[in-house]
């Protein structure tokens, strides 16, 4: 991901990189009882051993410094020299036993760096899904020529067309004043017409109004067509430990995963519920993260007073509305809806509430004036309550 890790996974990744250091740095023992054996006595190790005692030592402290430093491949070094050190304290044994702990503790660590960069796992399946929709090569050396079964669309999406048409003042026009006022002071008059947009996203976020804040990072790839797609990769932390959620909204289906450390699941869901609150999602990114995509959107409207329209966005599947607002200035201060459900704690079943992501910061910069941060709220029967405090960077758009 280009988004920064939350803290947890930091935390843990380098705790372990100086772990498996510390253990690459005693391997250097062993050289020492190799060719000095009255340097220590209480080591037996056979002479002509000492130059693998100290090559393990070297490919040990490789490994731990490219998994304190975040290398997604270190653990191909790490898979070396725990093979490596669990040969050499069979050469040693019983008195090199003791380095068997630290070894199942490097092992445990490579199979998860390994399985955190394969094709099945969240982090896999987001990039192999982002591949696919933008005929990019995936950023894992995991990736198969082919997305996996959860993520693969119905039709190829390998190739999307990309969109050179410039949104003109035509473009603009058609669309309701408040609505054209805003994308004009988005600047989306003159640029090429949206086709891709990929966000990065850090915050907070909980379950509940008395539940604690859990801080997250994530990314999201998003198509706004008739039938969009919403990828949404988020590295939370729940309990001290690191939790990846996986959103995926393809062909027009939705499906939600939670793992813990990327490998233990603690909920997924599914369903026509996930299915029209995955859409209603995409509007509200259209809306707020790529206004210059409205002009070619399925997406109807209908003036409600002077600073609100309502927007009725129409998929292959869904039909959604949501209520904009906008302040004297023009600029979107609030996307509003009926139509999303706030989930269940186990993710299975949903509650149509009403829901909003008020806008707390516009900013100007060389791509015109930005959503940069917001909320999301839940309105239910007693006061509303914020679930999620969010920033924005728009990354790239095709």
């Amino acid at each position: 991901m280009s988004a920064r890790p939350a803290g947890a996974r930091r935390t843990v990744r380098v705790a372990l990189g100086c772990v498996v250091v510390a253990h690459g740095l005693v391997h250097l023992l062993g050289a020492v009882a190799a060719w000095s054996p009255a340097s220590v006595p209480a080591l037996a190790v056979p002479r002509a051993t000492g130059v693998a005692w100290l090559a393990v030592a070297a490919v040990t402290v490789v490994a731990g410094v490219g998994l304190a430093a975040g290398r997604a491949r270190w653990w191909r070094a790490g898979a070396v020299a725990a093979a490596g050190s669990v040969a050499l304290v069979a050469t040693a044994w019983p008195d090199a036993a003791a380095g068997l702990v630290p070894d199942a503790v490097l092992l445990a660590a490579v199979l998860h760096g390994w399985w955190c960069g394969h094709a099945a796992s969240p982090r896999g399946r987001y990039r192999t899904a982002v591949a696919a929709l933008t005929g990019s090569p995936a950023d894992s050396p995991a990736h198969p020529s082919a997305p996996p079964p959860s993520t693969a669309p119905t039709t190829p999406r390998t190739t999307r067309e990309r969109v050179t048409t410039p949104v003109t003042d035509a473009d603009v026009d058609a669309l309701p004043p408040l609505v054209a006022r805003w994308l004009r002071r988005t600047d989306a008059v003159g640029p090429p017409r949206v086709g891709v947009v990929r966000t990065t996203v850090e915050g907070r976020l909980r379950g509940g109004p008395d539940e604690p804040w859990m801080p997250f990072t994530g990314e999201q790839t998003n198509t706004f067509d008739a039938d969009p797609v919403r990828l949404f990769l988020l590295d939370a932390t729940r309990g001290g430990l690191p939790v990846d959620v996986l959103h995926v909204l393809r062909d027009g289906r939705a499906t939600m995963a939670a793992h813990v450390l990327g490998v233990v699941p603690v909920m997924r869901g599914a369903g026509p519920d996930l299915d029209r609150s995955e859409v209603v999602t995409v509007l509200d990114d259209l809306c707020l993260l790529a206004p210059a995509a409205l002009v070619d959107a399925p997406v109807t409207w209908q003036d409600v007073d002077a600073h609100r329209v309502r927007a009725t966005y129409r998929t292959r599947t869904q039909q959604v509305d949501a209520v904009l607002t906008f302040d004297d200035a023009g600029d979107l201060r609030e996307v509003a809806s009926d139509d999303r459900g706030r989930a269940s704690a186990d993710g299975r079943t949903s509650t149509p509430t009403h829901w909003s992501t008020p806008v707390d910061g516009v900013a100007v910069d060389a791509c015109g004036r930005r959503v940069v941060t917001g909320r999301a709220l839940w309105h239910g029967p007693g006061a509303p309550f914020t679930y999620a405090e969010m920033t924005f960077t728009v990354e790239r758009t095709t």
